[in-house]
Formats: structure tokens, sequence, C-alpha cells
């Protein structure tokens, strides 16, 4: 009887061990491979169990292989395939004998390698969270996928801030966005899920990238098919909240060996209603403004583009994209006005104000790359865009007696806003061995140039009048030049990374009115100019001697400039009482951070990052005649920062998860005068956790939460705290082609904002709500080939601009992600 349960428990520990596969891949010289695809097979048919990418020193490492017979392969553009010979993994550790790989002396086959890409992917410069692959996320726009972003927060103006600090830097396939504010909201809102691939948050960037964003890079890639042959996809959602909202989108693509042809178009249409009080408390008087916006909006995304394979190393492309948008506001506002010391109602004022608005982006670019193959690389880019955006706002304002019935007076305005913003820039990087490592050096230069004609009008029995005091024209023109260098060489056991980029700014301003002269009004003009050159070193050493065990250090400074509307001094009001102004005073922002990361078995990621920021960016609520508001940005003297962020992913059999925990604290001081100092110590936590399983084979279920705990925005709004849940349904139909999803957003209906800003004598309580509880349905259905052959990959275009600004690099080993396109040398 000892002797059968002593066997019994030997088989089941047996059936339930776990043990590490490592390895390393040389070529024929003798040299490490990086980025080769290392697949472990089962034996007996070959099927891939797991897949992971080699690192600078070829190493690999499968760090929990069930028991069982396997053979390990190793593949590599332009190279044969290697494979071991069979291996028997039990409870110890195995180390495979070296793989060689060796010269291929014709075309390679086809390669095609299907796997499910993770949530996020956790890597040494940045976290990626992989849209296309989550069932919650659609239907969102891109706002919204930003929103429950790990680390990322959204305030109830559509500000945005990564881990408590803000001057974030929104990329869109690689390229910076000239756009910011409202503009950048409204841009974002036009982008549908269905055309995002991922999002890539980048808290500490290289001397590579633009030395812009405060608080790191986001950088949002949109979809862009690879495959060879003739394909594409169609796609149609609805969603159902308070009001229907309904999008669709086609994505063609055609690719052989000499050409590269590809489009995608989106639409969206639908209503979204928000909810808005704020109670403001100054002097003597309680404003209590109810709020009831509703924002119709109908936009339409493209991108087309071609790439010429002119040979093996050689490649030229056109990319043109664009949107297209004309949204429409109507916000239907009721505000007492209360007598504090006697707390009754004097007066009610009725601002149901409507704006129409123009917002259209059109984009092109032309590329050249080459790849010797050999580690040199030389990719140039010129681009252009133009903006061109107009804002109509009618604004009537009636007051009426305590009782509603009877109108006190009325002031009715127009105020009409085209801006014009021109982009031309011309980039070139290049790359190249040296000294057992690896240099990059490049430069930019752009230029932008933006022209604001504010226009204000009295509307008296239904005309028009010019206000010359409120109406002025805003020209801004900016010039960014920039050099770098950024050398990277791996030791053992240690990888080096250093960089430097310069970047000299030029500006000018020039703001054109008229004011009350002598015999009437006179022209006037204002001006102002800036020129600083600044220096952006970055640095990063990773300890990756024990590759389950790695550790990185990571240093960089960075500036955040002030956008062209948070300096043009144009009064825009919201009502009688509250008006938005720039403050051409605003001067960069600037960061020193410093951040430890340490990755444990390839799956728990820890980072500890601290920032220091000097003439900190915020929005404050600041008194001006009396009793009238305005919000304007002005410069805090300082801001310390020290986050945590910590995530783990978890797979077991059909069922996964991903968990994500961003902490911060953080200290804002800064004295403008007697009562006005700002002196706040603020923490913050965020938490993203993803659940899904997969049953019956076609049919996915996904159950996703966040939540924010009570937190400080930008040094005076202190905000509460803010969490939802969402849960969704995949099923794939028609063999694999078609997928069909279901989705309900914000369950709960928790997903409301509440905040109080205390500052110069005026306390604002602001309550908003939008809707964010949705019903949504998806539909997609691909067509075509779906192969991609494992050719030289010829990076191309904004693509590839995109893929270098990313930083390059692979996948972490034994993560499960593997496409193809990654075995490009």
């Amino acid at each position: 009887m000892r002797q059968l349960i002593l066997s019994l428990l030997a088989g089941i520990f047996a059936v339930n061990s776990h043990a590490q596969v490592s390895g390393n891949t040389k070529d024929a010289q003798g040299v490490p491979v990086k980025g080769a695809t290392i697949s472990l097979l089962a034996a007996k048919d070959s099927a891939i169990v797991k897949l992971a990418v080699t690192a600078a020193t070829g190493d690999y490492l499968f760090s929990t292989v069930k028991a069982g017979s396997y053979l390990v392969k190793a593949s590599y553009v332009d190279h044969l395939p290697a494979f071991s010979e069979p291996i028997e993994v039990g409870t110890d550790a195995i180390k495979v004998p070296e793989l060689k790989l060796t010269k291929s002396s014709g075309n390679l086959k086809e390669v095609v390698v299907v796997a499910q890409k993770p949530l996020v992917e956790i890597k040494a410069d940045k976290m990626i969270v992989n849209v296309e692959g989550t069932i919650n996320a659609v239907g969102s726009d891109a706002l919204e996928l930003l929103r429950k972003s790990p680390g990322v927060l959204v305030d109830k103006d559509d500000n945005l801030s990564l881990s408590g600090k803000n001057g974030v830097q929104v990329y869109i396939d690689g390229k910076p966005s000239p756009l910011s504010g409202q503009d950048l909201a409204a841009y974002l809102r036009s982008l549908n899920s269905s055309q995002v691939e991922a999002i890539e948050i980048i808290a500490n960037p290289s001397a590579k990238y633009e030395a812009a964003g405060n608080a790191g890079i986001i950088n949002i890639r949109l979809k862009k098919n690879k495959s060879f042959g003739t394909n594409g996809s169609v796609n149609a959602g609805w969603n159902i909240g308070e009001y229907a909202k309904y999008n669709a989108g086609v994505n063609l693509n055609y690719r052989n060996k000499k050409i590269n042809l590809f489009g995608t178009y989106g639409f969206n249409k639908g209503r979204m209603e928000n909810n808005l009080n704020i109670s403001r408390s100054v002097a003597d008087s309680l404003f209590n403004q109810e709020a009831i916006v509703h924002v119709d909006n109908r936009s339409h995304n493209f991108k087309a583009g071609l790439d010429y394979f002119m040979d093996q190393k050689n490649t030229i492309g056109v990319l043109v994209n664009g949107s297209l948008s004309d949204p429409a506001i109507k916000n239907k506002s009721v505000t007492p006005i209360t007598y504090i010391p006697t707390n009754t109602v004097d007066r009610l004022l009725v601002a149901d104000n409507s704006s129409v608005m123009k917002r259209n982006n059109v984009n092109v670019n032309l590329n050249y790359s080459f790849n010797n193959g050999k580690g040199k690389s030389l990719v140039v880019n010129a681009d252009h865009g133009s903006f061109d955006i107009n804002t109509n706002q009618f604004q009537p304002n009636y007051y009426y007696d305590a009782t509603g019935k009877t109108i006190l007076s009325s002031v009715v305005y127009r105020m009409i806003a085209p801006t014009d913003i021109s982009i031309n820039s011309l980039k070139a990087d290049w790359e190249q061995p040296f000294k057992k490592g690896t240099l990059g050096f490049g430069g930019k230069t752009a230029f932008v140039k933006t022209d604001n004609d504010f226009q204000r009008y009295d509307v008296i029995a239904g005309n028009d009048r010019l206000d010359k005091d409120r109406s002025n024209r805003f020209e801004y023109k900016e010039n960014i030049s920039a050099l770098y260098v950024n050398y990277n060489r791996a030791f053992k056991g240690i990888t080096l990374q250093a960089g430097l980029r310069m970047e000299h700014t030029g500006s000018e301003g020039l703001s054109n009115g008229q004011k009350p002269g002598a015999g009437g009004y006179v022209a006037y003009s204002e001006t102002f100019k800036r020129s600083y050159t600044d220096l952006f070193p970055s640095a990063s050493i990773t300890f990756n001697k024990k590759p389950t065990n790695q550790f990185s250090l990571t240093y960089s400074r960075r500036i955040d400039r002030p956008g062209y509307q948070d300096l043009n001094p144009f009064e825009f009001k919201l009502d009688e009482y509250t008006f938005q102004k720039g403050n051409i005073n605003l001067r960069p922002q600037y960061t020193n951070s410093i951040g430890l990361t340490n990755t444990y078995k390839y799956k728990l990621t820890t980072t500890l990052n601290y920032s220091h920021v000097k003439d900190l960016f915020t929005q404050v609520f600041d008194t001006a005649e009396g009793s009238k508001a305005f919000i304007s940005k002005r410069n805090l003297a300082t801001q310390d920062i020290v986050s945590l962020n910590i995530s783990y992913p978890f797979r077991y059999k059909a069922y996964s998860l991903f968990a994500n925990v961003n902490s911060f604290y953080t200290s804002y001081q800064a004295d403008f005068g007697t009562g006005r100092q700002i002196n706040v110590k603020a923490t913050g936590l965020s938490m993203y956790v993803q659940n899904s399983i997969k049953f019956a084979k076609t049919f996915t279920a996904e159950l996703t939460g966040f939540y924010n705990a009570p937190t400080v925005y930008q040094g005076t709004v202190k905000a509460r705290s803010l969490w939802s849940v969402d849960a969704g349904l995949q099923k794939q139909v028609l063999k694999g082609k078609g997928t069909f999803k279901a989705s309900v957003s914000d369950i709960f209906q928790t997903l409301k904002f509440r905040g109080v800003s205390d500052f110069a004598g005026q306390r604002s309580d602001i309550r908003a709500r939008w809707e964010s509880r949705q019903f949504k349905l998806n539909f997609v259905y691909r067509f075509g080939s779906s192969q991609v052959k494992a050719a030289r990959q010829r990076s191309t275009g904004a693509d590839d601009e995109s893929k270098r600004a990313q930083g390059g690099g692979g996948v972490a080993p034994g993560v499960g992600l593997s496409k193809s396109s990654q075995e490009s040398g």
C-alpha cells in the first residue's frame, strides 16, 4: 500500500511539474543572433507550445514548461531554420545545445505564425496596450481607450496626465500631434477603436525621441496590414446609451515582392450626452451652474499609402492620412445666483449656447529607407500637415428674477474662431554597428504656423455687430531644429545605452486688433519672440546576467512647450461669469526623471520612478472683475513626484488575467502672492484588471475593471475616486473569418467626476458625468490572404518611423507573442 501511494504521488507530481528550458543561438561565424524566433514544439506532432525571441546575447528562455517531449526550433530571416534534438522535460532545468543558423542559398518558403497578443506587453522602454485584442474596447473612441489605459488619467476637461504628471505628448503612428487641449480631445474622439492597433506608453524616452512631453509619450498606432496578396476587412458597429451611435470601416491591402498598396477608411456618427455642475462661491455670491451638454459627432478618417521596394535594400513610399469631422455642441445651462449672507436666490442666468465646429486634418508623408541587412540603416521622412479648425459659438445670456418668469436683462453674442495650422518637417535617422554596439544619430527640423482669427459679435435684434474690443487675431510661428546621437552596447550581463539630444526653439507671436483711440478705434499689434537652446541627455543600464530577474536603470530630461492655445490671449466665454484666457507669459516646463525597473520571470514587472518638474503648467481658477472668474494656465514653482507601477500577467489553460497597479506621491508648491499660495501634497492610485476565458472553441468572455483613487489634478483640483466595470462576449464565425462582439461598458454607471478647487478666494465644486454606460455590438469580416511571408521586412514610410520612434527591440522571451515580421534582422 505504501509503495502504491508513493507511486501515485510521483505520478501526480510528474504530471504537474514544470521546468525551465534555455539555450543560445548563433550564426555560422559564431556571432549571437538577436531577434531570432524560437519555437518550442511538441515532439509528437510539432505543434507550437510556446514562442520566444532571442536577446542581444542570443539567449532565450522558456520559464515554465510542462513535463514532456519537445523540439526547439530557431528561425531567422534569410537563414535556414535550425532544430534541436528531442529533449525530455521533467523537474530539472534544461540547457539546450547551441543552435546554429546558416544563410539560405535561395528564397525562403512562406512562414505563417498565428498567436494572440496579450492585452498588455511590458518592455524595458515602454508599455504596449494591444487594443485590437480586447473585446471591451469595441465601439470606444481613442480618448476613452486612453481613459482606461494603465497609469493614464483624463480629467473633466479631457486633459491627459501620466502617473500623476501632466505634459503628455501624443503621437499618431510615431509622429507628434501639434494639437492640444480641446482640439486634441476632439481628434481623439473621432478615432474609433476599430482603427487602433495599439497604444504605447513610454515614460522615459531615449534621445531618439523628440524631447517634448514631460510625462512621456503616448503613441497611438493605427492598423496597417502586412499580409501578402490581396486582403482586407470590413467592420460595422452600433452602440446605445442615452442615444444611438454608429461606426463602420473598411481596410484594403495589396502586397507583392515589389509594392505594398494599402488604405483604410472609418466613419463615426452619434450623439453623446454629458452632465456638468459647477458650484462656485466668490465674495458674497454663490453661482450654481447646472448644464446638460449634447455633442453630435460625425467624422471620417482615412489613410492610403504606397510602398515601392526598389530592391532588397531600398524602399520609397508615400502616405496620405487625415480626418474630417463637423461636431456640434448644444449646452443647456441654468445658473441660480445666490446672495450668501441671506441664502436667497437673487436671480437666474439661463445660457443655452450652441457651437457648430469644423475639425479637418490632412497629412502627406514622403519617405525613403535603406537597410543593408548588416546593421546599417537610413530612414528619411518629409512631412506636410494642415489643420482647418473653425468654431462658431452662439451664446445667449438671459437674466431672470428668482421666479424664473421675468427677464431682467439679456446679453447675446456670437464668437467665430477660424484656426489654420500648417506643419512642415524633415527628419533623418541613421544607424550602424560601432565598437561592438549600435550607433545612431540623426536630426529633424519642423516649422509650425498657426493663424487664429477670433471674432466676437454682439447680437442685437437678431443682427451681428462686431465687438472690436473683444476681437483679435493671433498668429504664432514656431521652428524646432534638433540633432541627436545615441549609442547602445551589450556586454556580458549588462546592456548600456546613452544619448544626447540638442533642440533649438524659435517662436514668435503676433496679436492684432483694434482698441479705442482718438477719433474712434485704432489698430494695434503686440508681439513676443522667444529663442532658446536646450540639451536633453538620456541613459539606461540593464543588468541581465540572470534573464529571469532583470534590472534596468533609466534617466531622461524632457521639455513641454506651451501649446498655441495656452498662449492665445483671446477670451473664450463659457457664460457671463466664467471664461477662459491664454497666458502669453507661460514658460516651458522641464522634467528630470530617473527610473528603476525589475522584470521577474518575464511576468512580474515593477517600475519605480522619480521626477522633478520645474515651472509646472497648471490650470488655475482665478477671479476677475469681482465675482467673475477665468480659467488659465500658469507656471507653478515646482512639482516632485514618485510613482510605482506593478503589472502581472497570468494564464492557466483557457483563462488569462492581466493586473496593473499604478501609484504616485506628488508635491506641488507655488506662491502667486498674498492669499494665492499653493502647497499641496497628494497621493494617487489606479488599478486595471482584465479577465478573459475561452470556451466552446469559438467563444471568449471578458471582464475588465479600473479604479482611480482620490487625487489632485494640476495642483488645485482635488478629485474623488473613479471606477467602472465592463463585460463582453466574442464569437468567431464563418470559419474564423468573422468575429462578432457584444459588450456593456460601465455596467454600474459609476464613471463620474467629482472635484473641488479652492484658490484665490474662489471655491469651486465640480461634478461631471457622461454617457459612459453603453451596450455595444460590432462585427468584423476578414477576406483574402492572411499569410505574412518570411521575406526581408523592408520597413517603410510612416510605419517605419513609428517602429523606429518606438525604439525597436524584441519581445521578452516566454510571453507568448510572435509575429513573423518580428523575425526581420
